[in-house]
């Protein structure tokens, strides 16, 4: 019986979060410090006390997600929660997979600020504002909507960006192809089919340029293997080499978040506890519907601290 940390994507964000954390561990203030020095900006302030809409801004979300992600990991092995000793696996919702990389030592925290802040400004600089969309089909099988998306390929670019399980895939492309399949899907009999209030159309290839940027950026940065195995979002399996999990986070800009499969590969292979670091609950909840025999506890507060430590180190 194993236990994997996971680590949430963007969509989790909300003003005022890690704030406790911050007045409570100097751990997690470092780690806020080290941030807004890495990107010369007080992030923190941000993320603290608004406004929501900066917040929210893509270049700014990335790293703030992935701060707090760190602030909770640091706190964890200031209590002797050490993750080589007590963690399997790691992984990451879309740019949660650097929080994850992070975690597990193969990006330092500097440079994995800095590696989110060049990947939210070249997604959101990658297609003009109103020319992607994005799109959430409830109730449908991952096969219908792939089908769907090939129907509309004469209008634009559609694919499926997110499997997040539990009969929610999105879908994402040039906007009117993401209308026509959304309309499309409903047709199919989805139970809703939902345009997403998003600034880009993320993990489609409309990102190619974005996925150009974060190949140079990666090239740059100082890589090393990480300490458990990453279970990747476009492979939905285990990877260990540093230079390999470069090439799939490249890889990732465009292609599919596939959590659905992660959380059954996780389940296949007896992981049980799914540890979920960071903002909000979003991946403990999603796990709850794809597979009933994984448990996710999510861990962001000073008490969901408390108890992880009691639970993991007892």
């Amino acid at each position: 019986m194993s236990i994997a940390f996971t680590f949430p994507g963007q969509g989790s964000q909300s003003v005022g979060m890690s704030k406790d954390l911050a007045e409570a561990f100097p751990e997690a203030r470092a780690v806020f410090d080290e941030v807004d020095e890495a990107l010369d900006q007080k992030l923190s302030e941000i993320m603290w006390n608004g406004p929501e809409d900066q917040l929210t801004l893509t270049a700014n979300a990335q790293p703030a997600l992935m701060a707090v992600s760190m602030a909770v990991m640091r706190v964890l092995e200031a209590n002797g929660v050490r993750l080589a000793d007590k963690v399997a696996y790691v992984a990451g919702h879309s740019l949660g997979e650097y929080s994850a990389l992070c975690a597990a030592g193969t990006f330092s925290l500097s440079d994995t600020a800095r590696l989110l802040r060049t990947r939210g400004n070249a997604m959101q600089s990658a297609v003009a504002v109103g020319e992607g969309a994005m799109a959430a089909i409830i109730g449908l099988e991952h096969a219908d909507v792939e089908a769907v998306c090939a129907e509309v390929l004469p209008v634009g670019i559609c694919q499926i960006a997110n499997d997040n399980g539990g009969g929610q895939l999105v879908i994402s492309g040039s906007k009117a192809a993401v209308e026509k399949a959304a309309a499309l899907a409903s047709e199919k009999g989805a139970k809703r089919a939902i345009m997403l209030p998003v600034s880009a159309p993320f993990h489609s290839d409309l990102m190619a340029p974005a996925a150009s940027a974060m190949q140079h950026a990666l090239d740059l940065v100082t890589k090393n293997d990480p300490v458990v195995p990453l279970i990747a979002n476009v492979r939905a399996a285990p990877v260990r080499d540093a230079g390999e999990i470069a090439q799939l986070l490249v890889t990732q800009v465009t292609g599919q978040v596939r959590w659905r499969e992660t959380v059954e590969w996780f389940g296949a292979n007896d992981v049980t506890t799914l540890y979920e670091i960071g903002s909000g609950k979003v991946l403990t909840g999603l796990a709850r519907r794809i597979d009933k025999n994984v448990t996710g506890i999510a861990v962001n507060t000073p008490a969901d601290i408390e108890a992880a430590v009691k639970t993991l180190l007892g």
